[in-house]
């Protein structure tokens, strides 16, 4: 901790020397971040990388994505020992910093060293307390670096804009997505939005629903199935007659709720497939609950993308997803 707070002084005192302005509208004046989306630095000892202290950190912070179909961690990570976080370094934009402390906690630190930056610090007296304070805020430390790299992605969409006119007029939204990105199909408030990579397609659907269209409890999982697999026979057609995208019947789907605009969302990932064609992929299913305007708002970002790694695709989309905003 003592050496982390010594490093930020440092930096705020070169930072005023090299200007005469120190701050500017009352914001400190730091470094750029830079790092790749999903990259996070772990600064940790040698020792406690390799000991119970890393594999707590391994299991905590790269345990495999749910809903893809083939293995990929929550983040990649790159572990380095506190005396090589210097220079360049300590501009990496998402930090996880373990430290030997009389005091045990977790620290969530905002653009200490450069901006936009989130670094977590976990302290203790020993490596138990360390892992300890790991496990008991899991949930907290994953939030605060998804949520800073969702907002990073956000950033880097917000560089190029596909002008969404015809959906923010017929949905009622606005919805930020790059240029990139296409609208392949406009079907009576159905929109198939659709972006080519190197091996395949990212895309996004959207799509009203009756506000009651889908149930609370156990029953609403098989609905909201029910319901994408009819909106695919619809409007996702397969490569051969007949053949339409469904979900996949062998891969458990994983329910959860967020917040979306201030609004109640419920949200499915799995897999999907074509009928009757080798085609499959992952998907991420929203439903926003837009009780002012008495209806179900339906946002889906799915990617065919055989052989390759599909975590950060998946990211993009959810984080164009979670861009949304009602009127």
């Amino acid at each position: 901790m003592k050496k982390l707070l010594f490093i930020i002084s440092v930096f705020a005192v070169l930072a005023t020397v090299q200007s005469c302005e120190s701050s500017k509208n009352g914001v400190r004046i730091v470094p750029e971040s830079s790092g790749n989306i999903n990259s996070l630095s772990v600064v940790v000892s040698n020792e406690y990388w390799e000991g119970s202290v890393g594999e707590a950190i391994r299991e905590i912070l790269a345990a495999p994505v749910y809903g893809l179909p083939q293995e990929e961690p929550l983040f990649s990570m790159r572990q380095m020992p506190p005396q090589v976080f210097t220079d360049f370094a300590t501009r990496n934009r998402t930090v996880l910093k373990v430290e030997n402390n009389e005091e045990s906690g977790v620290k969530f630190l905002k653009d200490p060293l450069a901006r936009p930056q989130t670094i977590v610090l976990v302290t203790g007296k020993n490596s138990t307390e360390i892992i300890e304070q790991m496990r008991s805020n899991t949930e907290r430390i994953v939030s605060a670096f998804k949520n800073a790299e969702i907002k990073e992605n956000q950033r880097r969409i917000r560089k190029s804009l596909h002008k969404a006119g015809t959906i923010e007029e017929t949905l009622g939204l606005t919805i930020k997505f790059p240029s990139a990105y296409r609208i392949a199909k406009e079907d009576n408030g159905f929109y198939w939005i659709r972006k080519d990579i190197k091996t395949g397609t990212m895309n996004l659907m959207l799509y009203e629903m009756p506000f009651d269209a889908i149930s609370e409890g156990d029953e609403a999982i098989t609905e909201v199935i029910k319901m994408r697999d009819s909106v695919g026979k619809v409007h996702i057609p397969g490569p051969i007659e007949g053949s339409y995208m469904i979900t996949e019947a062998s891969y458990t789907p994983f329910f959860s709720e967020t917040i979306i605009d201030n609004k109640r969302a419920r949200v499915t990932r799995s897999t999907w497939e074509v009928k009757n064609a080798f085609m499959a992929g992952p998907f991420i299913n929203y439903i926003i609950e837009d009780e002012i305007n008495d209806r179900l708002l339906v946002v889906e970002g799915f990617t065919f993308a055989p052989s390759i790694e599909k975590r950060n695709h998946m990211f993009e989309l959810e984080a164009i997803i979670r861009s949304i905003k009602i009127k």
